[in-house]
């Protein structure tokens, strides 16, 4: 259960605007969503937050996903509306998993949150505060990143039905004269008003509301992993001077404590239990649309298809931006093997020889704890690190010589 903040802000205020300021904007972005894992003692706000979550399911599934799946069996052989609507039917069916995942597995993260909650708390070294904080602030940059680049997205697919002779193909195949911000086919006709009215407003705010969903659950991800690795910075910086501690042996057994916190089901573990099925749907992702965008790129530049500069420039910034995203899932989950190494070398590189046999010999349940690397997986099947990124991309550039090699 969520913690007496005031409680921590009437006896350690500095903690408390460390805390706030570390998960306040990932806080509020789940909240917005419905999915903030901790249980609000409220009613009436957990009431809120249950229908939040309700409507914003409700409205990704009825109004996004199932219209953009309906148009995508009616465009199917259309190469470049097949990718167009691509782009939206698998980013709404990753959100859909994603609320899902967050919300059947609350209770587990709620005590990762409380977690995190003790560890903003207890005393620690100026040292460990500021490496808190480093790892904090990139969260916290990711996070407002994600939202200006939501916002951005989001505005340019409302206004594309204002320019369509720049940014492309009609997306409602149930009206050829009215189109819609989003790829969908409804079995009515929406082209008369209201009607058209309130699916454009449906589809803007569901827009907004999926890309808010899609990038809080992803930082909150981040959140959680950087978390871990700055607590992995800490325990290495303890273990490194533990040697010169004076009283070695309850240091050490805080330590080995902390060290089997963080590996156990309070942490590590309990990340990849809760998000292995939706990081493995995140590579699939990533696969067939990058797949799907190197062909069309490669096809439009050494055949001069029919595709304005404006469509060119959006496939090859979604492209990119589909690269930068996947590339930091790996590269986060690559930090926290490094830091998981740099546990195992502190136990080493700390003065043992300087110890009594029996205080040395101590240090041996870390040596083997840390000798085997901490993952996050893809669905339980192979690590998320950049050898696996690198993996990936090989094998995304094998798929689009196949489709060249089809088309030709």
């Amino acid at each position: 259960m969520y913690l007496n903040m005031i409680t921590y802000k009437n006896f350690l205020p500095n903690d408390y605007l460390d805390l706030e300021w570390a998960i306040g904007l990932h806080r509020g972005m789940l909240k917005i969503v419905g999915l903030w894992p901790q249980h609000n003692q409220d009613q009436y706000k957990e009431f809120l937050s249950k229908f939040r979550m309700l409507f914003n399911a409700t409205i990704i599934i009825c109004v996004l996903t199932i219209p953009a799946l309906a148009q995508l069996m009616k465009v199917w052989g259309n190469m470049i509306q097949l990718l167009d609507n691509l782009q939206f039917s698998l980013s709404f069916l990753v959100t859909a998993l994603k609320i899902f995942i967050m919300w059947y597995n609350k209770g587990a993260l709620s005590l990762l949150i409380d977690m995190i909650v003790k560890d903003w708390m207890r005393v620690k070294m100026d040292e460990e505060r500021n490496n808190m904080l480093k790892n904090a602030r990139i969260t916290r940059l990711f996070a407002k990143s994600g939202i200006l680049i939501t916002i951005l997205a989001g505005l340019s697919r409302i206004s594309s039905v204002f320019f369509k002779q720049y940014f492309g193909h009609v997306r409602n195949l149930t009206s050829f004269e009215r189109s819609l911000p989003l790829p969908a086919y409804y079995w009515y006709d929406v082209s008369s008003s209201p009607k058209y009215e309130l699916i454009y407003l449906a589809q803007a705010i569901g827009l907004f509301v999926c890309g808010l969903t899609y990038i809080a659950v992803d930082n909150f991800l981040g959140l959680l992993i950087l978390h871990v690795c700055g607590q992995m910075e800490n325990l290495y910086l303890r273990l490194f001077h533990l040697g010169k501690d004076p009283d070695f042996r309850a240091v050490l057994k805080c330590n080995v404590k902390d060290h089997i916190r963080l590996i156990s089901c309070r942490s590590v573990e309990t990340i990849d239990d809760t998000f292995y099925l939706l990081l493995l749907g995140m590579i699939c992702f990533f696969s067939i649309l990058f797949s799907f965008y190197g062909f069309l790129v490669i096809n439009a530049v050494n055949q001069n298809a029919h595709m304005s500069i404006t469509q060119l420039a959006s496939h090859i910034s979604a492209c990119i931006s589909l690269l930068i995203h996947t590339c930091l899932y790996c590269a986060v989950g690559e930090l926290l093997v490094i830091q998981c190494g740099k546990i195992h070398s502190a136990t080493y590189e700390c003065v043992w020889y300087t110890l009594e046999p029996k205080a040395a010999r101590d240090l041996t349940l870390i040596m083997l704890c840390a000798k085997k690397p901490l993952n996050i997986t893809a669905g339980k099947m192979f690590p998320m690190t950049m050898s696996t990124f690198c993996s990936l991309l090989k094998t995304s550039a094998g798929y689009v010589s196949v489709l060249l090699a089809a088309r030709n």
